[in-house]
């Protein structure tokens, strides 16, 4: 998130999806991780992009995987403040 109110409007647009988690919901999506084919297909992706030898398709697969996982950390951000509420 770059800004405050960027910040903000995610908090203010999520809050009610997260009220409908109940506790053990919001533990299983605070405690997510890739599974280890995500995570090395992530990797080779990365390292081919370190020697700039990505395809304009590997590209946009790398970018989606990034937008998803600053999905998911902010996701994870808001279980975990629900969870110690």
């Amino acid at each position: 998130m770059s800004s405050a109110s960027e910040t903000a409007a995610f908090d203010r647009a999520t809050e009610p999806v997260l009220r409908i988690l109940n506790r053990d919901q919001a533990a299983t999506i605070a405690n997510f991780h890739a599974d280890e084919a995500l995570q090395s297909r992530i990797e080779e992706l990365s390292d081919k992009a370190t020697e700039d030898e990505l395809t304009s398709d590997e590209q946009a697969e790398l970018e989606g995987y990034a937008q998803a996982n600053r999905f998911v950390a902010i996701l994870q951000a808001r279980a975990r403040k629900l969870l110690a509420s």
